[in-house]
């Protein structure tokens, strides 16, 4: 009797083994942000390249509504980063078509603070934090990177970088000044225009931007908008 239970015993065990597995459930793939989503030209307008972070990308939506018929905007296929991220990507980005105006920032992610791990923000008073990016390295990465885009033969926009409040994670307040100190630097000497967002969001800072966070609520995102559209529009090709 013992034998054929064993043999019972083994004859599940190897049918069991034999079983196919159970795929794991693989995690719901998250829709892209709405400002990510490709856009087909309207033929006839002129085309515009937004190229920044989260906060261009919380306002590309807007900008795209306001400039519907005059122009066609565009957006990098995701979120800027650095300049170091810039540099690795500005080619695949401007692509071969044809750009009549860039509207462009790097900034936030330069002057955030990361240790080890560049991934992940840091405590800007940790031992071993630094800059993502030190100003110096900022200052000479966006030379560059408007070298390259001067090549395209594109109508250039800098606009610098929004405030950063106390109490933002991974960044120091007022950092945003030294760091538009140096863009300025760069644009005087290429000659290329400034939208000085950053004055416009400081204006109404309270009001627009969320709580200890360099983003901003929904009315915040419209209040750039407006603005970045504003400068866009100044510098359309004329007909």
């Amino acid at each position: 009797m013992k034998s054929i239970l064993l043999f019972a015993l083994l004859a599940a065990s190897a049918i069991a083994a034999d079983a196919p597995k159970e795929a794991p459930k693989k995690a719901p793939k998250r829709a892209p942000h709405p400002s990510l989503v490709k856009v087909e030209d309207v033929a006839g307008l002129p085309r515009v390249l937004l190229i920044g972070d989260s906060i261009s990308m919380g306002y590309t939506l807007d900008v795209r509504e306001l400039l519907k018929g005059r122009a066609n905007v565009h957006r990098i296929p995701t979120n800027g980063g650095p300049t170091t991220n810039g540099l690795k990507n500005i080619k695949d980005w401007l692509g071969t078509s044809k750009w009549d105006v860039i509207h462009f920032n790097w900034g936030l992610h330069d002057l955030k603070y990361i240790a080890d791990d560049p991934s992940k923000r840091a405590d800007p008073k940790a031992p071993g934090s630094h800059p993502q990016v030190p100003l110096a390295d900022y200052e000479k990465n966006l030379t560059e990177l408007v070298k390259t885009m001067q090549a395209t033969g594109a109508k250039l926009i800098w606009c610098n970088t929004t405030p950063v409040p106390a109490g933002s994670d991974g960044r120091v307040e007022g950092d945003e000044k030294k760091y538009n100190e140096a863009a300025a630097r760069v644009m005087t000497a290429a000659g290329i225009p400034t939208d000085d967002l950053c004055a416009h969001a400081a204006a109404k800072l309270t009001d627009v931007q969320l709580s200890a966070n360099v983003h901003y609520s929904p009315a915040g995102y419209h209040y750039l908008a407006e603005k970045v559209a504003a400068v866009i529009t100044e510098n359309l090709p004329k007909k």
